[in-house]
């Protein structure tokens, strides 16, 4: 396996030293050979650390895909660092910041105009990025694009000119996600605008206002590449991307077998309030003609439709979770899944698990518009693929969804979230429930342990042969 992955690296890592050659070709620039495989290597690296599932060297290549060379470039960089994934700044990629930031009580802070360096990439970065010494990062507001950016244009600076590389980082700034219109009304691609406006100015660039508005639209082109997956025609290909979200922000998803309740339910949970908080008008960003009108209304219609779907899928999980980890309480506070349902099926290996001893039930009450279709369909069949952690399809939400449909399912969702709250205990939460579909969900659970304890009484005949 290790072998595996150190080829896949290497792959990956020759694949991204072709692009950066190719694109500093593209735009007539003279990189150093060596520091260009130094680059390629640790933007390899970094990518692949041990908590990327979805941000990875795949990620970066579909981004930058049939972009022009500035595109590739931005692509290439634009999530190179990410704190909240990679638990701080790699270490390989630290040296390259530390010259500019700081860390302050745990946050990531800009230094104050006396410690930091007269660097002139570094200053262009900060006034494309509108942030300034002493400003406190955070990673919901640009801390890591803005990092990445810095980086990029220090790995560019002896390969390319400053007006070209302003224009990498102006794609890397676009990329800062889910951003509302600011107080006096601007869109982030008005406002990128305004600051490349203010740089072509001062750095004396020379852009005429349909250069700065190329810029800036190019900029919108790749930040809605990196965000396409929110449009996708299949929601099962939306949310296999989102799975691949849930491990990057909670690491313990990684330990298949090992992972507590508790803890899936909190990353379900995080992840149905992200989906109720997005407006599909924060997804994707136009600016100019790009996209065009047409274009840009079918990304947004796309989009509410994942977005409606996803919200259901993940509140019947919820649910489903919900009535596991209250029967869980009865034997501690901290229990592992596998310990409730069973461990994930393995190669040569079969185990009990709760889906085994569920029903198969028709449909008691049907779903009433295609919408609730659409998502009984997911959680019975699955999603695209199944995941490291998870498997793909959803039995116990399946059981209860088809015993007590979606609308009984949704209201006790609003029960299951005040047990979250701690506000319902567990025991009332059950009560709340179908008593027929809590007693089969419990009885399955007896089950798999049932099997467990025929299997270590077999295993302890064999050892006394």
């Amino acid at each position: 396996m290790a072998l595996e992955r150190d080829w896949e690296a290497g792959q990956d890592q020759e694949r991204c030293l072709a692009k950066l050659q190719w694109a500093i070709q593209q735009l007539e620039g003279k990189a150093d050979p060596a520091q260009l495989s130094k680059t390629a290597e640790l933007v390899i690296q970094t990518m692949t650390g041990p908590w990327r599932f979805f941000h990875t060297p795949e990620h970066i290549f579909e981004v930058g895909e049939s972009g022009d060379a500035i595109e590739v470039l931005a692509a290439l960089f634009h999530d190179l660092v990410y704190v909240q994934v990679d638990q701080g700044v790699s270490v390989n990629i630290s040296g390259y910041i530390s010259a500019f930031v700081k860390e302050i009580t745990g946050q990531l802070v800009i230094r104050d105009r006396t410690e930091l360096p007269n660097d002139i990439m570094f200053e262009m970065v900060s006034q494309l990025f509108g942030f300034v010494p002493e400003q406190v990062l955070l990673p919901t507001a640009g801390q890591n694009e803005f990092l990445s950016a810095v980086i990029a244009a220090k790995f560019l600076e002896h390969a390319l000119p400053a007006a070209q590389i302003a224009q990498v980082v102006a794609c890397i700034e676009a990329t800062i996600p889910f951003r509302k219109h600011s107080a006096s009304g601007l869109s982030p691609s008005d406002s990128l605008y305004e600051r490349l406006h203010h740089v072509n100015q001062v750095m004396s660039f020379g852009w005429n206002d349909e250069q700065l508005s190329s810029v800036v639209q190019r900029s919108v082109r790749l930040a809605n590449r990196d965000v396409e997956n929110f449009a996708y025609p299949s929601a099962a290909d939306f949310l296999d991307n989102t799975w691949n979200l849930l491990p990057e922000t909670n690491h313990d998803l990684k330990n298949a077998n090992s992972y507590t309740v508790h803890g899936y339910r909190v990353s379900l949970q995080k992840m149905e309030g992200f989906m109720y908080y997005l407006k599909p008008e924060l997804v994707f960003q136009t600016f100019g003609a790009e996209p065009s009108a047409l274009v840009y209304q079918q990304l947004i219609t796309r989009t509410q439709r994942n977005l409606d779907v996803a919200r259901l899928y993940l509140g019947s999980k919820l649910l489903s979770i919900a009535v596991i980890e209250a029967l869980s309480q009865r034997l501690g506070r901290d229990i592992p899944l596998a310990t409730m349902m069973g461990e994930l099926p393995s190669q040569g290996r079969s185990v009990a698990q709760l889906e085994n001893f569920l029903p198969q039930l028709s449909m008691s009450v049907a779903p009433a518009t295609d919408l609730e279709w659409d998502v009984l369909s997911l959680v019975e069949k699955g999603r695209g693929q199944a995941s490291s952690y998870d498997i793909k399809n959803s039995p116990v939400a399946t059981y209860i969804i088809k015993s007590i449909g979606f609308a009984e399912s949704r209201r006790l969702l609003a029960q299951a979230k005040e047990f979250f709250k701690g506000t319902l205990t567990a025991e009332a939460f059950l009560k709340a429930c179908d008593r027929t579909v809590v007693e089969t969900i419990t009885n399955g659970i007896v089950q798999v342990f049932e099997n467990r304890k025929i299997a270590v009484r077999g295993l302890s005949v064999e050892s006394k042969v």
